[in-house]
């Protein structure tokens, strides 16, 4: 029986240089240059939503406590 995959796992991985579609059952490489650059342009839109996220939780943790920020 196979394992279900984690929940963080995702469906599409870039490995090499080359996207993979990947299930429990195995992986596929995406050799669709159109769909391969869809996934491009939505890793990295992504990693900037990862950032700003990022960015407004230091700006809130900042805002809690201003004396900490006085000392960096």
């Amino acid at each position: 029986m196979t394992q279900p995959p984690p929940s963080w796992a995702s469906p599409a991985i870039r490995r090499g240089g080359h996207w993979w579609l990947v299930s429990p059952a195995g992986a596929m490489l995406a050799s669709d240059h159109a769909f391969a650059a869809e996934l491009d342009n939505y890793a990295a839109d992504f990693a900037a939503a990862n950032r700003a996220v990022g960015e407004l939780h230091a700006g809130h943790k900042a805002a809690r406590n201003p004396a900490r920020e006085a000392w960096r």
